[in-house]
């Protein structure tokens, strides 16, 4: 009997009682990593002990939690067996392997990418019969650049700014991209200012064993000769430099208009999510007899998938089959 699978605001597994990344209060439901669209006040919780930190850190509250590292597994009820895998997406994120003797194999990715990152452990790509897969960037012109690259021309663009007189400001998530694009600046040798709860979170890190470049907290009156990291809306901040040069990093940087709706200066493409080809390669490496799709474009990401020979749905869209016409 194979897994009955129910999206409504995150993936519900009734067989079993449980949710993946529910989106509103739950009685049990796994965490595969602490971005606010992943995370609600949950009776139970199942995470790796990272997700524990940053969940802890962003909804304060009490809750059961069962902290499992990756590759321990563990017994859930109906003799179905847990074990987390690293997603690649932040520190601690990970994908979920069920293997039930009634069920077969289920993996669920949560936010992933499997191009090797700064911050973050390394993707796994554990087999399974049942694949329920994130396709943010599941169209074919997603394909992200060479981070190197990347890191080089951001790197280039605070070190202009600043010869220019103006101090650079990094808009980037204070949870995960924040941490990433404080490793890759590094080589700059360039000193670096934190926006308040970014460097609150960059702490937990460290206390999880992750190393950053010298760096301190934002002010206003220091920041000239300063690269700052600070989140999107930051306006209030920014307000308060002298003369401020913004750049947006975002894997949706691929998209000229990303540029004009961030009123930026510049876009840099660093993402943390799988990109196309990378989403094809994980399905080839894991190998499923079926995959369900879930966010950003996976109704064409199916349709992709059904036209290589796999069964292929989309969770939360009509799937329409395609059928040849008669000659």
């Amino acid at each position: 009997m194979a897994w009955d699978i129910v999206f409504q605001k995150g993936v519900h597994l009734p067989q079993i009682g449980w949710w993946l990344d529910a989106q509103a209060r739950a009685e049990r439901s796994f965490v595969s990593h602490a971005h606010s669209d992943h995370i609600a006040r949950h009776k139970e919780v199942l995470c790796t002990p990272g997700t524990a930190r940053f969940l802890h850190a962003r909804l304060p509250g009490k809750r059961l939690v069962t902290e499992l590292p990756f590759g321990q597994p563990h017994a859930l009820e109906f003799g179905v067996q847990a074990t987390l895998h690293p997603a690649g997406h932040i520190l601690g994120s990970s994908q979920i392997l069920l293997e039930s003797p009634d069920h077969g194999s289920l993996l669920y990715t949560g936010d992933f990418k499997l191009r090797p990152g700064l911050a973050a452990e390394p993707c796994a790509t554990p087999r399974a019969d049942t694949l329920i897969m994130e396709t943010t960037f599941a169209l074919p012109r997603y394909v992200m650049p060479p981070e190197a690259e990347v890191i080089a021309n951001l790197i280039a663009f605070c070190r202009q700014s600043i010869a220019d007189g103006a101090t650079p400001a990094l808009l980037c998530y204070s949870l995960g991209k924040s941490q990433e694009v404080l490793r890759a600046l590094a080589p700059a040798g360039i000193p670096v200012m934190l926006h308040a709860e970014t460097l609150r979170l960059t702490q937990i890190y460290e206390k999880l064993g992750v190393t950053f470049p010298p760096h301190r907290e934002f002010d206003h009156r220091e920041a000239a000769g300063h690269i700052v990291i600070c989140p999107p809306h930051s306006q209030g901040l920014l307000s308060r430099i002298l003369s401020v040069r913004t750049a947006v990093i975002t894997g949706w940087a691929i998209d000229s208009a990303t540029l004009y709706r961030s009123r930026a200066h510049a876009a840099f493409p660093l993402s943390d999510h799988a990109d196309y080809p990378g989403l094809l390669k994980f399905v080839e490496l894991v190998q499923p007899k079926r995959v369900y799709t879930l966010h950003g474009f996976a109704r064409e990401f199916a349709a992709t998938l059904r036209q290589r020979g796999l069964e292929a749905w989309a969770l939360g869209h009509a799937n329409q089959l395609e059928f040849p016409l008669p000659a």
